[in-house]
């Protein structure tokens, strides 16, 4: 009786090693099958994040150009008609009173 109790054991045990070869082949190609697509997703983010570095660097370069004074000054004179105050344009304002 004991060798069947021990016979029965043994042969569970050889099926569970059994079935839990393809059990771990399956779940190691899962695993393969999501890095790889992890790692698509890291190239094509690197990828994303260099375009927008350069688009960056890009605007940061236009801005420089647009809010140059010179560009500025220009327009105002040329386009709006503008010019720069002489002293005797200014007119200084002093508000005295009295807080209620």
């Amino acid at each position: 009786m004991k060798t069947k109790v021990k016979s029965f054991f043994v042969n569970i045990f050889i099926c569970l090693i059994v079935l839990s070869v393809p059990v771990l082949l399956c779940l190691y190609a899962f695993q393969a099958k999501k890095y790889t697509d992890l790692k698509k997703e890291i190239i094509q983010l690197e990828k994303k994040q260099e375009q927008l570095v350069e688009e960056n660097k890009k605007l940061v370069s236009d801005i420089a150009v647009l809010s140059s004074a010179d560009r500025i000054e220009k327009i105002a004179s040329e386009d709006l008609g503008m010019h720069k105050s002489e002293k005797e344009d200014i007119v200084r304002v002093e508000m005295t009173g009295e807080k209620k």
